[in-house]
């Protein structure tokens, strides 16, 4: 549909009735209809926004058409949008990889007026959510919508097998529990493949991004970071070696066959066959695993924990409004917004399997009625670390990917890899 580019006329003088949103009220119907275009990944969460469209329709009198592709093609679609005169997507959604690129080349419109105008209450935001997204004492160019953090999925009844357990406890001297500590879950992965004839763990060893995320809960875990308080690379440190050495141990000793090549696909297959003790992955696929249509042979078996370690990588999205467009436009998106994030509709969507940015969702007793994990799933969110975000983020995931892959494979030490992974992102931030 071509974007009508009538302005408002006029705004009706009360709000529409029933339409809350946290902190503020939805603007009354606009006279004229005006229409919202948005570039979406094709993936479950899209869904269920669109099935909530009419109800936002019918309080404002905006229309959203969202255009679902995905995820490689997106990046680049949406650049060919924000580097021209006006963008036809007028309100976007934007992965937290892009949150350093977007705003530095100056094609994201600053969201603080719109939330200081509109009174709009970011309080029930989980804070991590909000410097995943690159928010800052002075300007905020996302808003959260939804999280990708990595936690633990594990199988309930190996971890509580009492042959394994004894088993354990003969080759080790501990008990089998719940690992606490990155080392205790390699070494219960490991005794798992040895022992229990499963994969200790189902990991996606891909290089890019699957190795590069899988990693990042590794190094997290063991206290390492990507940059260290000046802003520099720090990956040729003790932590990150350690993370490292692990990763490898595991990829090589604990994992599937051919895991230096799974995709995430692959590991979801793996552990909803029944084929494997663990994997390190987003929170929100336990659900998946306990579909006793799609994953019988586990449903009810796999739980969830934070990152042995404490700390998992975070991902997630963001919306964000163009700043090549007409203030009409954004204005109607920046309604939208408030509208999607609202508690009342973050609701709807936890209900239907959205994983969400705000503390009171996870709170809310329908969610927690209906997904008990959810408990769990907010420590996994807010103890979770971010990936580098900087202008070329997508770039070093493949850098990183690189090395990863040369030490899982055996073809390069920790100390080279982490080295030329640490030059190779001072190298980019330099940039």
């Amino acid at each position: 549909m071509t974007w009508n580019k009538q302005t408002l006329i006029k705004m009706l003088m009360t709000a529409v009735s029933g339409a809350a949103v946290v902190g503020a009220s939805l603007p009354a119907r606009a006279a004229e209809p005006i229409t919202l275009h948005a570039l979406m990944e094709d993936v479950p969460e899209t869904k269920i926004i669109e099935a909530l469209l009419p109800e936002f329709e019918k309080q404002t009198g905006i229309k959203v058409e969202l255009e679902k592709i995905g995820y490689p093609d997106m990046h680049d679609k949406l650049v060919s949008q924000l580097t021209a005169p006006q963008s036809y997507y007028n309100v976007l959604e934007v992965d937290f990889l892009w949150a350093g690129e977007f705003p530095a080349a100056g094609w994201l419109a600053d969201l603080k007026p719109f939330v200081e105008k509109s009174k709009y209450d970011l309080s029930p935001f989980i804070p991590s959510t909000l410097d995943l997204l690159g928010r800052t004492e002075d300007q905020l160019f996302l808003v959260p919508m939804y999280n990708y953090s990595m936690g633990l999925l594990y199988r309930k009844d190996l971890i509580g097998d009492e042959k394994l357990k004894a088993a354990y406890k003969t080759a080790t001297g501990k008990e089998l529990a719940l690992p606490t500590t990155l080392e205790d879950y390699v070494a219960i992965s490991k005794f798992m493949k040895a022992n229990a004839g499963v994969a200790g763990a189902a990991m996606q060893g891909q290089r890019g991004d699957p190795n590069s995320m899988e990693f990042s809960n590794y190094l997290f875990s063991a206290g390492g970071s990507y940059l260290n308080a000046d802003g520099k690379a720090s990956l040729d440190t003790a932590e990150a070696k350690k993370a490292l050495d692990l990763y490898v141990d595991n990829i090589q000793h604990g994992a599937q066959q051919g895991a230096v090549s799974a995709t995430l696909d692959d590991t979801m297959r793996l552990m909803c066959s029944g084929s494997a003790f663990s994997m390190v992955t987003y929170w929100w696929m336990l659900p998946q695993m306990d579909d006793a249509v799609k994953c019988p042979t586990v449903a009810g078996k796999v739980g969830l924990s934070v990152m042995p370690g404490g700390h998992g990588e975070s991902g997630g999205w963001g919306w964000g409004i163009p700043k090549n467009t007409s203030p009409e436009e954004q204005e109607a998106a920046w309604t939208f917004i408030q509208w999607v994030q609202s508690k009342d509709v973050s609701v709807k969507r936890a209900l239907e399997g959205h994983a969400p940015v705000r503390s009171d969702v996870y709170a809310d007793a329908a969610v927690l009625a209906k997904y008990p994990f959810y408990k769990t799933a907010q420590d996994v969110v807010a103890t979770g670390k971010s990936f580098p975000i900087f202008t070329y983020s997508a770039q070093y995931e493949d850098l990183l990917g690189t090395q990863l892959s040369l030490a899982a494979g055996g073809q390069a030490t920790s100390d080279a890899a982490l080295k030329a992974a640490s030059d190779g992102l001072q190298g980019l931030l330099d940039k």
